[in-house]
């Protein structure tokens, strides 16, 4: 989740002086799609500004005087603490929240792999029982061959009783023992029964391997079972835990909002809830400009480790079916159920470079087709391993799930800066 920059301004006592103080939060949506974060109090200090610099006097006392102007300072310390003591509690429950996102999108991460993993070995296995199948057909066939070289041994030159011995054989491998304990083959029939011989050792070999891949398929099938039901479980677990950290950072943005509106009151901004409201708006719009591009909503989770879980991709907040475009020309490679995604679209471009986009609502397009860049390829949805509606983005190099790579600098070198967030 992108780290979003807040400064809380303080009007130090006795001057028009801001003194800026930085502290760092993390951003996420809510689970019904209300995108929120810790509000950036620039903009509130900026009308606090325009306020004191229209020539509204400073909340402060004359010399020896301990009345109104210490009383309204006072006042004015107590918000800004306030105002502080909130900031930091929201910024704590959008981390929560960040985490627990980025911890059901890994738990479906491993579900995936080892899907994968199960495809592989079916795969395998249908290798290996093919492999059997064409060794005992040849077996078969060679079988033939060797009771051909018996008829030609009795039909030959050999004793009567060494050619009933040939045809007494009980199997392949005692014929050509007796054979060459005989000395009756040719060079010829030498190598037909040699040939035999291998034969018989390709269809061992395709045995033990058809029942190794069998055994293989079995395993793979249990870990694929294994790790959906843990998926399902995490996401089960992040969902109730989600919405319980969402209803309480409802609760302190209001509070925070509550705090910021009182702040410009008491320096005097008048409608300051429109006023900031106002500002809000145009925040709001300025970060969704800024992923237009791709998506407009707001970055939250960039690419890279969080508490240990690996995110391979960036997470982008926006509403229900805000509609995503394709950063640059490709072809569409899948597009459709995804394990972890529900719903995903991946394309090839130019570069080599796959994109995939996850957690979609529906999608517009079909394998096999080319797209151009800023052609609307699907919608945002909150499908699959997903506590709120988003958009997860991720990028692969050298061929689907080889290498992941963070997005943001492919998505830069297109125009997409994310406003900076992922830089």
């Amino acid at each position: 989740m992108a780290t979003l920059h807040h400064r809380l301004g303080v009007l130090r006592r006795g001057s028009n002086r801001v003194r800026t103080v930085e502290t760092t939060g993390e951003a996420h949506p809510s689970r019904h799609g209300a995108h929120t974060r810790p509000r950036r109090a620039v903009l509130v200090l900026a009308a606090v500004a325009a306020v004191l610099g229209a020539g509204l006097p400073p909340a402060t006392a004359a010399p020896g005087d301990d009345g109104a102007g210490t009383t309204a300072q006072s006042t004015f310390d107590a918000l800004t603490a306030e105002v502080e003591r909130i900031t930091g509690l929201v910024e704590a429950a959008e981390q929560e929240l960040q985490r627990l996102t980025v911890e059901a999108e890994a738990a479906a991460d491993a579900a995936r792999a080892a899907q994968d993993g199960l495809t592989a070995a079916q795969s395998a296995a249908a290798a290996a029982a093919a492999e059997l199948e064409a060794a005992r057909s040849a077996v078969a066939q060679a079988q033939g061959n060797v009771t051909a070289l018996a008829r030609e041994a009795f039909m030959g030159s050999a004793p009567i009783g060494e050619a009933a011995a040939l045809l007494d054989a009980a199997g392949p491998d005692q014929f050509l023992q007796r054979a060459a304990t005989m000395d009756l083959l040719g060079d010829d029939r030498a190598a037909r029964l040699a040939a035999f011989a291998e034969l018989r050792d390709r269809q061992e070999a395709a045995d033990r391997d058809a029942r190794a891949a069998v055994a293989a398929q079995e395993q793979a099938a249990a870990a694929a079972a294994q790790a959906d039901a843990a998926a399902q479980a995490q996401l089960a677990a992040a969902q109730q835990s989600y919405d319980t950290v969402a209803e309480q950072q409802a609760v302190l943005q209001g509070q925070l909002r509550d705090a910021e509106i009182a702040l410009l009151a008491a320096r005097g901004v008048q409608e300051a809830a429109d006023a900031y409201d106002a500002q809000m708006r145009s925040e709001v719009a300025q970060e969704r400009a800024e992923t237009a591009a791709l998506v407009a909503g707001r970055v939250t989770s960039c690419y890279g480790s969080r508490g240990g879980t690996q995110h391979n991709g960036i997470d982008i907040a926006a509403t229900m079916r805000t509609p995503i475009y394709v950063p640059a020309d490709g072809v569409v490679l899948q597009a459709g159920p995804a394990s972890g995604f529900g719903l995903a679209v991946y394309i090839q471009h130019a570069d080599g470079t796959i994109t995939v986009y996850g957690h979609i609502n529906q999608f517009f397009v079909t394998a096999g087709q080319r797209v151009s860049a800023g052609q609307r390829i699907a919608e945002v949805g909150n499908r699959g391993q997903s506590t709120g509606p988003h958009l997860h983005i991720e990028t692969h190099t050298g061929g689907l799930y080889a290498n992941r790579v963070d997005p943001a600098p492919w998505l830069a070198a297109r125009g997409i800066t994310l406003g900076g967030a992922c830089g």
